[in-house]
């Protein structure tokens, strides 16, 4: 059995739109795994780091854009700054919108 482990590795990072709640199509970074079910999401901005929201991933639309760098920190346990998401997030959505090939 794979196990949250491997959901872990596979989600944290990733680019995540809400599908439901107050805060429906707005962008987050997941930045923790819970469960198979449930992540915690932060923007840095409505959602801070210190306080990130928990969202089930049935109410995430969760893209394949990864912040390879924030991953990276997570993966080596360093603290995030709310600007830091800010600026991966705002990376993202740039790539996203720029036609062309994807790597």
């Amino acid at each position: 059995m794979t196990g949250v482990g491997a959901v872990d590795a596979e989600l944290r990072g990733r680019l995540a739109y809400s599908r439901a709640g107050r805060d429906r199509g707005r962008p987050f970074l997941i930045v923790d795994v819970v469960d198979d079910k449930l992540v915690m999401v932060a923007d840095g901005d409505l959602r801070k780091v210190a306080n990130p929201k928990l969202k089930s991933l049935k109410h995430l639309r969760v893209t394949r854009m990864t912040a390879e760098g924030l991953r990276q920190r997570l993966a080596r346990g360093e603290p995030l700054r709310d600007e830091d998401i800010r600026l991966e997030i705002a990376g993202l959505l740039e790539r996203e919108e720029r036609p062309g090939k994807e790597g």
